[in-house]
């Protein structure tokens, strides 16, 4: 068994699977996560996902839970799980990543991908305290923004969140990472992976990255995709699509500079920018 996968994952793997090959590896290093294909000998095959350290496993199991009725085949099918081990396994689905593709500049791609995401965002109850908590993280971000930031932008984020007011916030099933480098495409058909960022809040949450990447300067893009979505965002959504865009885009400068990671790091700056200038 790859090196990582603990005697207890490897016992249950074998217990669920019998006999199975490693097709191919997909692990994240950055996020201590093994993440194998793996193929059994009557032909089925299988991504299996673990760690003991990594939360993304118990977010995934959960909104596996939650269930995503109509959706066989479009998104993956858990198959067996055990949140105690840290480890999961779900059907295979074929196709290749949208990310780095033609099907990336194709409009019906984001309208697909918008209809997808209509049915994956059920509805998850009202929270009094979601705004408060995620106003709460973003000052965190800021605390470790210092040097990596201008001081005025840091004043700014401070003045924006002050002036936010959003109080009780509609939460909903959101995928947590909703852009190309999840979505398959297979013969046309798009599908999307990885639900090891899921989690309940906002449905604006999962069109921060999409409109901070994709979107900018390709309006064509986001018509599509709003047009699948059947909805987009509204005032009565302004201040927490504001507060999110704050978060996410101090959240990437802090941790991609944690990482090392430069390029993501100054993407993140340009996010800051962005949202900065939309005041």
């Amino acid at each position: 068994m790859r090196q990582g996968i603990t005697e207890e994952q490897s016992r249950l793997l074998t217990s669920w699977l019998g006999e199975f090959s490693v097709v191919q590896d997909y692990s994240w290093p950055l996020q201590d996560t093994n993440v194998l294909h793996v193929a059994t000998p009557p032909g089925e095959e299988f991504i299996v996902k673990a760690s003991i350290t990594s939360h993304h496993i118990h977010r995934e199991i959960a909104a596996h839970a939650g269930g995503f009725d109509g959706l066989h085949g479009r998104v993956p099918t858990l198959r067996h799980a055990s949140a105690k081990a840290g480890i999961l396994v779900t059907e295979f689905l074929t196709g290749i990543l949208v990310e780095g593709t033609p099907a990336e500049d194709d409009p019906e791609t984001y309208r697909q991908a918008g209809e997808l995401l209509a049915r994956i965002h059920r509805p998850a109850g009202d929270s009094s305290t979601y705004a408060k908590t995620l106003t709460i993280k973003t000052r965190a971000w800021m605390d470790r923004a210092h040097g990596l930031l201008p001081e005025s932008q840091l004043e700014s984020f401070e003045q924006e969140l002050e002036a936010l007011r959003p109080g009780v916030v509609q939460l909903a099933a959101t995928h947590g990472d909703y852009q190309p480098r999840n979505w398959l495409q297979d013969n046309g058909q798009i599908k999307v992976i990885d639900f090891g960022r899921a989690d309940r809040r906002p449905w604006v949450h999962d069109l921060v990255r999409l409109s901070h990447q994709q979107f900018v300067h390709r309006p064509e893009l986001a018509d599509a995709f709003y047009a699948g979505l059947g909805r987009t965002v509204g005032p009565a959504d302004a201040d927490m699509w504001r507060l999110e865009n704050l978060n996410q885009a101090i959240g990437t400068v802090v941790w991609a500079n944690q990482m090392g990671d430069t390029a993501f790091e100054e993407a993140g700056r340009n996010m800051v920018e962005r949202v900065l200038s939309c005041a």
